[in-house]
């Protein structure tokens, strides 16, 4: 006996997607000012610590073989 997959179109596929991301796309709305500054620091901070944490470990690596 086999098993057949269910037969699921893509447009029906495609068409739920849309419904989705357009959903998401009503409830978006532009950040005030104060929101903007407040998540650029934030992203700013995090891009820092890393670059920071990839210089130490840099820095490590270079002052082992001596």
């Amino acid at each position: 006996m086999e098993i057949s997959k269910p037969e699921i179109k893509a447009d029906v596929l495609h068409e739920e997607l849309f419904r989705k991301y357009f959903r998401v796309l009503k409830l978006a709305r532009t950040p005030t000012p104060e929101e903007f500054t407040k998540i650029a620091a934030v992203a700013a901070a995090g891009v820092i610590l890393i670059g920071l944490i990839g210089f130490v470990i840099y820095e490590i690596f270079i002052a082992l073989p001596k």
